[in-house]
């Protein structure tokens, strides 16, 4: 008691001194609370915002921002060699990074000796907690096709800086008020890292209850639903710009459109390894390294080498735009000759593609051989072109006598592109002028001048169309008194136009510079040519059954709408390709074509040449628009239909009606009429390979072939059209070689012999024949086709015809080297 009387009168003599000490507490306190706020506003800085849905897609397909299937591994990362890797729900920093990623409010931390509660560790500002509590935040998959294993992420976010680790550990001993290796720390510690492996054997757990639904779920999708509902599903296509989406010809600075339709045919798998290895690079397939496979590859990369070279030397004899041109060229044949050709153009194209008045034509035709050294150049020109177009026709005797053909219409062609690209005078922004651009456009296709380079020139044609008002009807015209002859003949040059505009957007895979909003024009009127003239007052009126010289034009006409649509679905930058979409647009187009085979069928006036160029023209849209989905019919039995009718398309394009002139077309033209061509090829190949392999899996090989062999006649009726093809002018083998690689796989199947060893052997023949035909086409070239030799001599290339300027455009992006491997020179 003593003792407490005597130490209560204490503080009242040191009431200064408890002062300082509460001062000094407060003070400690509050820099507690900033040191605490400080490290609270670092931790938040640092860390990124929680993301509430979680991530299922690897983080490749994140990376690149495309839609992955979440298999393990996905199909993106197989196709690119990528390793796939998955990552529960979020990306994350480092482990060692102190995170507050609880929902729950984390308390500011005090100078409080208020301890943890029981059963838990330290508050979540401690960098150990932190890491270890937080399991689907540092814990990643790594998907290999036969295992899975789980590791700690090294990048996607940058670790914490020094500094903040060592204040989260300096907070973290200050608020459990022990050292991290205490007793009450190390129990707190050990239960949260029990707590963090169950919360991930949960989270494992519950993936992969989701994707075993989910695969039970697409089945069940596949098997019972319709179509149209998995066309929204599985091609659903959101173009973002990404670099999988569109291919760039960089080295060609060409934007080639959507190329990646062929990746997902995996049937041309062993093809393109092989056509790779030949190129001298390496490939996915290492049997075609062995040494026995490996020499027939080498000797099939020696002979492409000389294939292109003996290319370079025969375009060499090809004419500029510019250089060494001269007057004599510009002579057509002789008076006899040049109305046999002429009448060959007005009975077959001129059907199709309304450009010319045949009575207006051959009245200028008169004259200009009355007095042609005073014929203006536009006349001139106009009855060259129509005499080179109609020479694609006539049988020239032997292909030496048709190359030389050839190599005198390319004069006429460049001509007609110089005074084209000339000064803008009256009498090239006039109808005369559009005449002779459409007249160019077509013969430049005809003749392999430029044709996959014909959408960029169909943009001037356009705006010069536009700039004269062809876009508006005559009678919305201000023009009160114009001709009923001019209104029609202005009528069907706008119609040629947008046809040309389609079949340049079908080859060249991007968007058509018009729709219907920009233009009210209506139809030409179903007359023939001799029923108007310059006196004409009101025009004739026929019903639409009726045959007359302007149907075809009209039949075309009314299937365009129809393709139009196909190519914004096909061409857009965000065009969202869904497989009713598919099948609607693919029904439309087959009324139009059985409309169009009712029209010329029940007349006697249309030939054959007529009718195969009708059919061609519209038929051709079908395979692009169903290729997304035809390609996936081996592994989706819903898509069977695209395949099959992509098939009967093909099969149609190569066997049309037998008629002479159309089978040199054939042989001998470039741009639509090649492209289209070359996608028959693909959608037959494709169809061949899918039901050999299906035939070997459900072991029907030996028993059924009529199918089988049905599509092996075909295969090798396009091979004949492809040799044929390369005596007629063309230099591209590897249409050839393709075909025959094809055959090739499928006896390999059929024999049950390595693939790879047949594929490299019939690579190997198919160039050295194709070797043999452009050696003999270069040593057979006239003397008088040899270019500039001041030229020659200066190693100086002179090709600069348009279609060796992009290679072999078509729409598969097979044929190609730079787009079709990736971007490999050749």
């Amino acid at each position: 008691m003593e003792r407490q009387s005597q130490s209560q009168p204490q503080p009242q003599h040191g009431e200064p001194e408890q002062s300082e000490l509460q001062q000094a507490q407060a003070q400690a306190q509050a820099q507690a609370q900033a040191q605490a706020q400080a490290q609270q506003s670092q931790s938040q800085q640092v860390q990124p915002r929680l993301r509430r849905r979680p991530a299922l897609s690897c983080r490749e397909c994140r990376r690149r921002k495309i839609k992955c299937d979440q298999k393990k591994p996905c199909a993106h990362c197989v196709r690119h060699q990528t390793q796939c890797t998955y990552q529960l729900y979020h990306d994350s920093a480092e482990a060692v990074v102190p995170v507050h990623r609880s929902r729950t409010h984390v308390p500011a931390l005090t100078a409080s000796p208020t301890p943890p509660a029981p059963g838990f560790a330290a508050p979540p500002s401690s960098s150990h907690s932190a890491a270890r509590v937080s399991p689907s935040i540092v814990n990643t998959y790594t998907c290999s096709p036969n295992e899975s294993t789980i590791e700690q992420p090294h990048h996607d976010r940058p670790s914490a800086p020094p500094n903040q680790v060592a204040a989260s550990q300096s907070a973290t001993v200050t608020a459990g008020h022990g050292a991290p290796g205490s007793a009450s720390s190390s129990r707190g510690h050990d239960q949260a890292h029990a707590h963090a492996h169950h919360v991930q054997d949960l989270l494992q757990r519950i993936q992969k209850l989701e994707e075993s639904a989910k695969s039970q779920a697409c089945e069940s999708t596949a098997a019972h639903s319709l179509p149209s509902e998995v066309g929204r599903d599985t091609l659903k296509r959101q173009h973002a710009g990404g670099p999988e989406d569109w291919q760039m010809i960089l080295n060609k600075s060409r934007d080639m459109g959507r190329g990646d339709w062929m990746e997902s045919a995996q049937e041309f798998a062993p093809i393109i390894a092989c056509w790779i290895e030949i190129m001298g690079n390496l490939s996915n397939n290492a049997s075609f390294r062995d040494p026995e496979t490996a020499v027939l590859v080498a000797q099939a990369g020696d002979i492409h080498r000389k294939c292109k070279n003996t290319a370079k030397s025969i375009k060499l004899v090809r004419p500029t735009r510019s250089l060494w041109s001269s007057p004599d060229f510009l002579t057509p044949p002789s008076r006899d000759m040049s109305d046999t050709l002429a009448n060959l153009y007005f009975k077959s194209f001129e059907s199709t593609h309304r450009i010319l008045h045949v009575p207006t034509f051959w009245a200028d035709y008169r004259r200009y051989w009355d007095h042609p050294d005073t014929a203006a150049p536009s006349l001139r020109l106009t009855i060259l072109l129509v005499i080179g177009i109609g020479s694609s026709l006539y049988d020239h005797g032997t292909p030496e006598a048709a190359l030389r053909n050839m190599e005198l219409v390319h004069h006429w062609i460049y001509a007609a592109e110089t005074w084209l690209a000339g000064p803008l005078e009256k009498d090239r922004v006039d109808l005369t002028g559009l005449q002779i651009y459409c007249l160019t456009i077509l013969s430049r296709q005809i003749f392999s001048i430029g044709g996959d380079t014909v959408w960029m020139s169909m943009g001037s044609l356009i705006h010069r169309a536009m700039q004269i008002g062809l876009h508006r009807d005559p009678q919305n015209l201000p023009c009160q008194s114009m001709p009923v002859l001019q209104g029609e003949v202005r009528r069907r040059l706008w119609a040629t136009i947008l046809e040309l505009v389609v079949q340049s957007s079908l080859d060249s895979r991007m968007p058509p510079r018009i729709s219907f909003d920009e233009f009210d024009t209506k139809p030409p009127s179903n007359v023939d040519d001799d029923e108007i003239d310059e006196s004409t007052a009101v025009v004739p009126s026929h019903p639409k059954d009726h045959f007359t010289t302007t149907s075809i034009q009209i039949a075309l006409l009314s299937s365009l709408p129809t393709r139009l649509q196909i190519l914004q679905l096909l061409n857009g930058i965000a065009s969202e390709m869904s497989y009713q979409r598919v099948l609607a647009l693919s029904s439309e187009l087959t009324d139009a074509l059985q409309m169009n085979s009712i029209l010329m069928k029940d007349d006697q006036k249309s030939t054959p040449f007529h009718r195969n160029l009708l059919d061609y023209l519209v038929r051709r849209f079908l395979i692009p628009l169903h290729y997304s989905f035809s390609n996936q019919a081996s592994k989706n039995p819903v898509y069977y239909y695209s395949l099959k009718l992509s098939v009967d398309a093909s099969i149609a394009i190569m066997s049309p009606e037998q008629d002479a002139g159309f089978s040199r077309l054939r042989a001998s033209s470039g741009g639509l009429f090649r492209d289209g061509l070359r996608v028959a090829m693909m959608a037959t190949s494709l169809e061949l390979l899918v039901h050999v392999q299906a035939q070997r899996h459900d072991g029907t090989l030996r028993r059924t072939s009529q199918y089988r062999e049905l599509l092996k006649q075909a295969v090798r009726d396009i091979l004949l059209l492809s040799d044929e093809r390369i005596r007629q002018g063309e230099t591209n083998v590897k249409s050839h070689m393709f075909l025959s690689m094809v055959l090739a796989q499928v006896k390999a199947i059929e024999e049950d012999s390595p693939i790879e060893m047949q594929l490299a052997r019939s690579a190997r023949d198919s160039l050295e024949y194709c070797y043999g035909i452009l050696k003999t086409r270069a040593e057979k070239m006239s003397v008088a086709s040899t270019p500039n030799p001041s030229l020659a001599a200066a190693g100086m290339d002179v090709d600069l015809e348009l279609d060796s300027y992009g290679l072999d455009l078509e729409w598969m992006s097979f044929m190609p080297d730079e787009i079709f491997f990736g971007g490999m020179a050749t």
